[in-house]
């Protein structure tokens, strides 16, 4: 068997059609059908991946992503029916690695699935510990501190910092950030990109902030 997926989802029709292409692919797949089902499947076994309905019973999908971060990193992938910017940012904000909207193709699934997984192999085989100034990294407990006091971000805050830490002196674009932080294709707007580097200098202390500088018409750089 190769990677295995833990599907949240209580469409039958839906579930059955993308459990049937998941192992068709040879992915393992254990399905559920409840939000608080799904939070307990994956408190108590592993999983490479977890596809996560938002509309769902008892729990809905945001909130148990939200959960499943306090106790995992695994990738989490969201599925909704709803196409608004504002679900797409909540999904995220609660620790979501990416998101697909209904009625999608198998192949985007597919291709979704192969980028969560690329970017969660990358980031365990990195260095533990970056460092960029007085901004210190430790990616192996998630931890990030500025002059050694701690500074509480989102997943994707905290994303987003260490890929411009690994990319610093090196001016990347919007366009790159948002393939290498959300792994999203062409379908996501590049100003969400912007928001959450106001985010991300709001959070960080005054002068750790200025670390993160604009570079007018490209993108954005943290220049030593």
């Amino acid at each position: 068997m190769g990677s295995r997926v833990l599907l949240v989802e209580d469409e039958k029709n839906i579930a059955r059609f993308i459990e049937l292409e998941l192992r068709h692919e040879n992915f393992e797949v254990v399905h559920v059908v409840s939000g608080r089902e799904g939070l307990e499947v994956a408190k108590t076994h592993e999983f490479d991946v977890v596809l996560l309905d938002v509309m769902l019973p008892e729990l809905n999908g945001i909130e148990v992503c939200r959960r499943i971060r306090s106790f995992s990193q695994v990738p989490v992938l969201l599925i909704t029916a709803r196409d608004a910017v504002i679900d797409r940012v909540a999904g995220l904000d609660a620790g979501a690695d990416d998101y697909i909207v209904k009625p999608f193709a198998i192949e985007e699934l597919l291709a979704r699935i192969r980028s969560v997984l690329r970017r969660s192999s990358n980031a365990n085989h990195m260095n533990a510990r970056l460092q960029f100034k007085d901004i210190i990294v430790d990616t192996d407990a998630h931890i990030v501190e500025v002059n050694t006091q701690n500074v509480e971000l989102t997943k994707t805050e905290y994303d987003l910092l260490v890929y411009l830490m690994q990319q610093k002196n090196r001016v990347v674009s919007r366009d790159l950030i948002l393939e290498n932080v959300w792994g999203y294709l062409a379908d996501i707007e590049t100003n969400v990109v912007d928001v959450y580097i106001r985010h991300l200098r709001a959070k960080l202390p005054k002068l750790a902030s200025s670390y993160i500088e604009t570079v007018r018409g490209v993108g954005y750089v943290m220049r030593e």
